[in-house]
């Protein structure tokens, strides 16, 4: 069974529109965060995390929406590596395959 494509988007601000940064972009299921790139509070994330499954893709417009830091970018693709899951990155070359 092929894994599920799944999408994480974030804004800064709530007058910021989410939908455009997976816009065309085929997903399963998306989450959405409203809140600062600073802020360690990001629960659509967090739910992520406890949704992908061995086989998934996680699809983020970019890497900036993602992770706070390189550190953050990197236990987080620790954690979904580990997973089984794989990421992608809309804009750049960027896949992370277990």
């Amino acid at each position: 069974m092929d894994g599920q494509r799944v999408g994480y988007t974030r804004v800064s601000s709530l007058d910021q529109n989410a939908g455009r940064q997976l816009d065309g972009v085929p997903v399963d299921r998306t989450f959405t965060d409203s809140a600062s790139g600073r802020s360690t509070a990001r629960p659509q994330l967090e739910a992520l995390l406890a949704f992908v499954r061995d086989g998934d893709t996680v699809v983020v417009h970019s890497m900036d929406r993602l992770a706070r830091n390189l550190d953050d970018l990197r236990a987080l693709v620790r954690t979904l590596t580990g997973r089984g899951g794989a990421g992608a990155v809309r804009e750049g070359a960027a896949d992370v395959h277990r």
